[in-house]
């Protein structure tokens, strides 16, 4: 089992990044994984105690659940993979069977962050683009497809989205494999990273 960790800020295109690589990919190979699915069971909170969450620290993903999760997949084992309501702001009681394929592909912002999971991945990729792009990406995916107004979405990038991504994100540049430039379409990083994967399955 080959499993490759994609992380990047947010709005930096990592999944339009990971659409690429396994688009061409035999079907059945490839397992996507997003880190989203795995925040915290907040359960316990209300909800206006979990709109007060900072989503954008590493302590807000349950870790140790994700690795324990690759771990099983690597040892041939199906998991449940939780779901996440990005209306609720916490986990629902429904779960995703999720059964080990040749590939796994694990994408998420601060996937990079924890050494844990970091030493699980074969291929670590970074998405990279400038902030003002990822920004906009940002406001129009949460404006149109998680319900948020734009004062909630400008508040948010600016006391929480910008100053993770300077304390957190960024730094993990240093651990990627390839770092993949994504103001554009970049077919040469994806065709690098595809032709890697091919060579490992064949």
């Amino acid at each position: 089992m080959l499993i490759i960790g994609i992380g990047g800020g947010t709005g930096s295109g990592k999944t339009t990044v990971v659409d690429q690589i396994v688009s061409d990919l035999p079907e059945g190979q490839v397992t996507v994984i997003s880190q989203d699915s795995y925040y915290k069971d907040l359960s316990s909170l209300s909800m206006e105690e979990r709109k007060k969450v900072n989503f954008d620290h590493p302590n807000a993903i349950d870790f140790p659940l994700l690795c324990q999760h690759l771990k099983e997949l690597k040892e041939g084992r199906n998991i449940l993979q939780p779901v996440y309501s990005f209306v609720a702001h916490n986990r629902t009681e429904e779960t995703v069977l999720t059964t080990p394929t040749n590939v796994m592909v694990v994408e998420g912002i601060l996937i990079l962050t924890d050494p844990a999971i970091r030493n699980l991945f074969d291929i670590k990729v970074f998405v990279h683009a400038d902030s003002d792009e990822r920004l906009i990406r940002r406001l129009k995916r949460d404006i149109a497809e998680r319900g948020r107004d734009l004062d909630e979405v400008l508040n948010r990038y600016q006391t929480t989205l910008k100053p993770m991504h300077q304390q957190f994100i960024e730094p993990t540049k240093e651990f990627a494999d390839i770092i993949i430039p994504n103001n554009r379409y970049n077919t040469v990083a994806v065709d690098i990273v595809r032709s890697i994967i091919n060579e490992r399955l064949n």
